[in-house]
């Protein structure tokens, strides 16, 4: 049975993910049959999820100055790279959480560039979430490094819904992106997240030198963790860091990742992340949203410009795909 048929059966029929081996067969899917798998991938998130696309925005509350190498990062205090250290006060995350959601998106996430959340920053998460939600329909999402258990559970009390935390890239791959902590730590982190009855939002970045045994792995390792949302970056080289001269992923790669990331997890939220402007530009993008994506996080991201909101609204009216109300 070839891998097309594979993908029809389990997948979209069934609603059952790939495994390893048939992600790689996905990935290494010859051009000819880019299209037919890809739309496999769209007819399976559309049974499985519906056509709603889901819209986030994210604000980075203390940016740059972060004691980890991950070497595609430029807010790593490791790297000479541009960004420095920054912190926002909570009327700015307020008024941030209210523009977001005057573009129509139904979640905003909270970042901070640390290995772990301190009291410190802990206590002005509390109080900027009840803020924002006193003001603000909208979900909350926090993504603050790695948890214990209390902290999760510190976290869901205050009225966190969702915990981001990116495993980043396969287990075999990750010692060649990150040296400060290892992949089991990170696990840890999304199995505390779990046991608080956070849902967990976790996925990573394609294009960090990893091979198409790589990625099929870490998509068969993400569907395993049984994420609520799964973010899908795309390297965007950045100046100071190791990867800074690492080549863009083609646009062709970048679609079959996102067919194969979704015909791993078909009932997943999908979520375009950054990069997706520099791989795959409008018409990727486009041909993304109708290949097994559907969700985007709007507007810029936390070191890199992303695409305006409006446009990006545009876009689904265009392509006839609803954006997802609370």
């Amino acid at each position: 049975m070839s891998i097309v048929d594979i993908a029809r059966e389990k997948a979209l029929e069934q609603g059952i993910g790939l495994n390893e081996e048939e992600l790689l067969q996905v990935l290494q899917i010859p051009d000819e049959q880019l299209e037919e798998i890809a739309d496999i991938a769209h007819q399976t998130r559309l049974k499985w999820c519906g056509p709603d696309v889901s819209v986030e925005g994210i604000i980075s509350i203390k940016t740059g100055g972060c004691p980890e190498d991950c070497h595609f990062c430029s807010q790593s205090g490791l790297f000479e790279s541009p960004v420095r250290a920054a912190r926002l006060n909570i009327p700015e995350l307020v008024e941030a959480a209210k523009k977001t959601a005057k573009t129509g998106a139904t979640e905003f996430c909270i970042v901070a560039a640390v290995k772990a959340p301190d009291e410190n920053l802990l206590s002005q998460v509390a109080e900027a979430i009840p803020a924002i939600l006193d003001e603000v329909d909208i979900e909350i999402s926090l993504s603050l490094g790695t948890l214990t258990r209390e902290q999760a559970q510190r976290l869901k009390d205050m009225g966190a819904q969702r915990y981001n935390h990116n495993l980043e890239t396969s287990k075999s791959f990750f010692p060649n992106v990150v040296t400060t902590h290892t992949w089991e730590e990170r696990k840890e982190t999304l199995e505390n997240v779990r046991a608080v009855g956070m849902e967990i939002c976790s996925g990573g970045i394609i294009g960090m030198g990893e091979s198409l045994e790589d990625r099929a792995e870490f998509a068969y390792q993400l569907a395993q963790i049984e994420p609520c949302e799964v973010p899908m970056n795309f390297l965007d080289p950045r100046p100071g860091t190791p990867f800074a001269d690492y080549p863009l992923v083609p646009l062709g790669e970048a679609l079959r990742a996102v067919a194969a990331f979704r015909l791993a997890m078909p009932s997943v939220t999908l979520r375009f992340a950054g990069g997706r402007e520099l791989s795959l530009g409008d018409d990727g993008t486009e041909k993304g949203l109708l290949g097994g994506i559907n969700a985007i996080i709007a507007g810029n991201y936390l070191t890199t410009l992303g695409k305006q909101i409006e446009k990006d609204v545009d876009m689904l009216g265009r392509i006839d795909l609803p954006i997802k109300a609370l």
